[in-house]
């Protein structure tokens, strides 16, 4: 279940690094994104926190954070239109296989 929420964490920092770009730099203008941020970051953090109770803390934190680059680069690709160039895309890509293979060497 510690992965279940991981990957969850993972998942939602996505969604708050995706939010965060319409925030306006957490504008209280545009205060519907600006909340969005805060409610997916703080449901991220929890599940991370959640995580920990059968994953490793350095393994927790280097998947967390590898799952938000590499989803937020994948997003921002498919999404967004920015640069797919093969380099970018190898090291995507050697990033996930990094990710995966903490999985597989975590107790």
């Amino acid at each position: 279940m510690a992965w279940v929420y991981l990957l969850t964490a993972g998942a939602l920092e996505v969604a708050a690094t995706t939010v965060f770009r319409y925030s306006a730099g957490l504008s209280p203008s545009r205060m519907i994104p600006t909340l969005s941020f805060f409610l997916l970051a703080g449901a991220s953090l929890y599940c991370l926190n959640r995580s920990l109770e059968g994953v490793p803390l350095g393994t927790a934190y280097a998947v967390w954070t590898g799952i938000g680059a590499a989803g937020t680069a994948v997003l921002g690709v498919w999404a967004f239109g920015e640069a797919a160039t093969p380099q970018r895309l190898m090291l995507l890509f050697a990033l996930v296989g990094c990710i995966v293979g903490l999985k597989f060497v975590s107790a």
